[in-house]
């Protein structure tokens, strides 16, 4: 945990606020890297199935957030279907940092600037631990998968393919 909620990100600041235990797993690895949250998987030294990534996108043109594992992609077919709309895109990466408070390779489901529909995918539940970032480049947060959904108020459904 860090050492003061005050100075930590907002996504440390939520966790803490909560009383979720967490750990932070620092990583140095260039955001315009291919396979970006493959290597932060290498860097803090887990298996990428564990290591999710926060995308923002819109749905019938509302903004929703999807945690999928890196080692896959987002289906925006699945995801749509998980929120009831008929049709979702990725958002433009200005409008995901604009709404979210946080840089594109930093965006993390917690602590964001507006809460906004969230879905965890389905395999985060199968895990003791899942791992996001902690709200800027650099930073991955392990959580428990059932405590970050209950946090979040988020839906769990399958919205991830390989």
């Amino acid at each position: 945990m860090s050492k003061a909620a005050g100075r930590g990100t907002p996504a440390l600041v939520a966790l803490e606020r909560a009383k979720v235990p967490h750990t932070q797993h620092p990583y140095d690895v260039d955001p315009d890297e291919p396979n970006y949250g493959r290597l932060v998987a290498a860097a803090v030294g887990i298996d990428e199935h564990q290591v999710f990534k926060t995308l923002v996108a819109q749905a019938d043109g509302k903004p929703v957030v999807a945690v999928v594992p890196v080692a896959g992609h987002l289906s925006l077919k699945l995801l749509a279907a998980a929120v009831g709309a008929k049709r979702a895109e990725m958002a433009p990466p200005e409008v995901a940092e604009r709404l979210t408070g946080y840089v594109v390779g930093g965006i993390s489901p917690l602590g964001q600037r507006k809460r906004l529909p969230t879905v965890v995918d389905a395999s985060a539940l199968t895990l003791d631990t899942m791992y996001v970032s902690g709200g800027r480049r650099g930073l991955q947060i392990g959580v428990a998968p059932g405590a970050l959904v209950e946090l979040l108020g988020a839906t769990v459904a399958p919205v991830a393919a390989d």
